[in-house]
């Protein structure tokens, strides 16, 4: 990437600015305010009126519910069309709007009456009877009659009367004040004189009575509410029209708003580009990144645009090397006037910075591209979650590829489950676009490779009988859940400690690559310091080096899982020697980290080579969680037994329960009944069986899912990687809508 300089005229701005923005190559850097005598520029007149007009198409988008995916129509939009035409539709659909707001309203208020009348109805009694009285006060609403009943006994009113209708009360009592009752009104009692205490409400406090406001009607409820209903009707009718309405307007000025937006876009870029520029009365000066191979290019269309008016320079250039890292950044200088640039710019006065010194208008970092082959470009989402990679530095995209999915199948493994992670990616995939359409990419991957070691640990939705079908009943695989393959178990706690030194390893090279910029030294220091830590402490450990009993059998010894338990490599763990020169390697690496930083030097002392690398092991124990989860779902539902250390379900099995030792037997399942109780248990176990797996499926995404993000940004970015890029974004704009005039 170059960074470049337009300086010019500002009689001549705005025509670069049309030309750059054509071009699509030079992405903008900031005026940072520090020039003496330069200010960041103004937008450029009609820019106001522009940016409303813009909120204006956005919001006729909004409320036509307008696809952003539409077929591109080519058309140019003319002054005149963005004055008249974008008036008049504004007109027609605000006010078609309108009409359908009211109409919601409406239609809510009377979705509410009928809500509030469906309890009289259910009661059963007029409405004009349940108000208007001089000496009887009433109360409807929800509630236990008998508790109700029993609490007007007890109390002070001496004759009332209870009617309920499947669960709706109403209560009318006597009360002789010569105060008209009922329980809307709340001046009643300040009428009267009295206060609300001796009350029909106060009595009924205990009793857990939920009261309903007395409509202010006198029909039969359930007419009323056909009369509500028939009002709502004509309202849904006519909220019909208004969106059928809407619809034509879309279909009519659908192509006209999206060009109008394209064209405003790209007016309201234009007209607010000075606001990065260093501008004076007479003259501006524009910086920003382009590709370095399409320098010529740039240059060559300015001239043709506006001549010998603007002068470019080439300020800097840096390189990226095959592997994405930046192996030359070096100032090329510019033109030999650029002290003085008014030679090369007629019409304009001295433009240059505090005396003619070189200096940048901002201090920017190059923009970043991150240009991965199709499939793991989606993993760029993941690695621009944690922060998108600078110019500088390795793109880390093509090992979360490598590695993400992998990790993820490796610990759900199960057919069953990857071919319905590949189905909700390719949903997603197929209805989505951008971020989103990534993500469903990357669970296309992460479902492809969860069904191939499915296929590989012989399990279908947790159950082995794919095993028998495609491997005799011998999976190359086990997961180490079943008692007699428990072996295994150990084996992916080592292979996960492997895994951990294999994927740091990566990321220490990473580092020393990096560092190698400042001289061999500061890498061997900063980096290579901890390689020899990581694999000096673990060959010292593999070797059984530390005090007895420290080291677990199945790392070194006879009973090493590379031993023949259950891979037969022959592995016993290295020798003394080899140990001792891995513990020695460990303190040079300790040696070398207390030559760089004090924290560097601390978290070497504190062992986190050791702590790192064993957090590796949540591989493991997440894939033994979510085995045992659905073995727990399948052991409810077929019932299960075990024989010799194996675990066998008892539906898929030639026994019957009956014929299973009481001692082998885990759980009867609720499909191995009969009669009646066949039947429900068919019922539960359906039930079961499907809301099991998907919460299995579901906590596959979180603890599989998060575990595996966690590995990648935690352990293995933050051994190289800081990120903080930006992305390369020209300026300008990719017409779909329209033309240009």
């Amino acid at each position: 990437m170059s960074r470049v300089s337009v300086t010019g005229s500002t009689q001549v701005m705005d025509e670069v600015i049309e030309t750059i923005h054509g071009m699509r190559l030079l992405h903008l850097t900031d005026y940072d305010g520090t020039w003496k005598g330069f200010d960041p520029g103004d937008p450029i007149e009609g820019a106001d009126e522009a940016s409303e007009k813009l909120v204006t198409v956005r919001s006729l988008q909004s409320i036509l519910d307008m696809d952003e995916d539409a077929d591109a129509s080519d058309r140019v939009v003319t002054t005149d069309a963005l004055e008249n035409e974008l008036e008049s539709i504004r007109q027609s659909v605000n006010e078609l709007d309108d009409q359908r707001s009211d109409l919601t309203d409406q239609l809510r208020a009377i979705e509410d009456r009928i809500e509030m009348m469906e309890p009289f109805a259910t009661l059963g009694i007029d409405l004009d009877l349940l108000s208007g009285y001089d000496s009887l006060s009433v109360a409807v609403g929800e509630g236990d009659p008998t508790a109700i009943e029993a609490a007007l006994t007890e109390s002070d009113i001496t004759e009332f009367e209870l009617f309920e209708e499947n669960g709706v009360v109403a209560v009318f009592a006597r009360v002789d004040d010569g105060v008209p009752r009922d329980t809307s009104s709340e001046e009643q009692n300040a009428a009267s004189g009295r206060t609300s205490s001796g009350s029909l409400e106060d009595q009924l406090v205990g009793t857990s009575f939920s009261t309903y406001d007395i409509p202010d009607a006198d029909s039969d409820p359930e007419q009323y509410i056909e009369e509500l209903r028939h009002e709502r009707q004509q309202l849904e009718s006519e909220l019909g029209t208004v969106e059928d309405q809407l619809d034509e307007m879309r279909a009519e000025h659908g192509d006209f708003l999206f060009a109008a937006e394209e064209a405003l876009t790209i007016d309201v870029q234009r007209q607010e580009a000075p606001l990065s520029f260093a501008t004076t009365e007479n003259a501006f000066v524009s910086e920003g990144w382009i590709p370095t191979e399409r320098f010529g290019e740039f240059v060559e269309t300015l001239h043709s645009a506006v001549g010998d008016h603007v002068e470019i320079d080439e300020l800097e250039r840096a390189s990226y090397n095959g592997d994405g890292h930046l192996i030359d950044r070096e100032d090329v200088g510019g033109t030999p006037d650029r002290a003085d640039p008014t030679t090369a710019v007629e019409g304009s006065e001295q433009v240059a910075p505090d005396g003619g010194s070189e200096q940048s208008m901002s201090k920017s970092e190059p923009p970043v591209v991150q240009d991965n082959p199709g499939p793991v470009s989606s993993f760029e989402a993941l690695v621009d979650a944690y922060a998108r990679p600078k110019y500088s530095e390795f793109d880390p995209s093509i090992i979360v590829f490598l590695t993400f999915p992998t990790l993820f199948g490796f610990m759900i493994g199960d057919l069953g489950y990857g071919l319905l992670y590949a189905a909700i990616g390719l949903a997603i995939v197929s209805k989505s676009d951008g971020v989103v359409a990534d993500l469903g990419r990357i669970a296309l991957w992460a479902g492809g490779f969860t069904a191939l070691f499915g296929i590989l640990y012989g399990e279908f939705f947790g159950l082995h009988q794919l095993g028998d079908v495609l491997w005799k009943g011998k999976p190359p695989l086990h997961k180490g859940l079943i008692p007699a393959y428990g072996e295994f178990a150990d084996l992916w706690l080592v292979l996960s400690l492997l895994i951990g030194m294999v994927h740091m390893t990566f990321g220490y090279v990473f580092d020393f690559y990096e560092h190698l910029s400042h001289g061999a030294s500061d890498a061997i220091r900063e980096s290579g310091s901890w390689l020899l830590m990581l694999f000096g402490l673990w060959v010292w450990i593999f070797a059984g080096t530390p005090p007895a009993n420290v080291v677990p059998g199945f790392l070194f010894g006879p009973e090493s899982v590379f031993n023949g338990n259950p891979v037969s490599l022959g592995f016993t763990g290295f020798s003394e020697t080899i140990g001792m020169l891995g513990g020695g390697a460990f303190l040079i690496g300790v040696a070398l980290a207390a030559t760089t930083e004090i924290a560097e030097f601390i978290e070497a002392v504190f062992l986190k080579v050791l702590s790192d690398v064993l957090s590796y092991t949540r591989i493991t124990a997440v894939l033994l969680a979510k085995a045992g989860m659905a073995f727990a779902v399948n052991l409810l539902v077929f019932g299960a037994y075990e024989h010799h250390g194996e675990y066998h379900f008892l539906f898929f099995s030639e026994k019957t329960p009956g014929e299973v030792p009481a001692e082998e037997m885990i759980f009867a399942g609720l499909l191995n009944g009969s009669g009646v109780e066949l039947l429900l248990g068919a019922v539960g176990g359906v039930i079961i069986f499907v809301a099991g797996h998907l919460l299995v499926l579901a906590l596959g995404v979180t603890s599989a899912g998060l575990q595996s993000i966690r590995l990648e940004w935690v352990e293995f970015f933050q051994k190289f990687y800081e990120g903080g890029g930006e992305e390369y974004s020209p300026f300008g704009h990719v017409r779909r809508f329209t033309s240009k005039e």
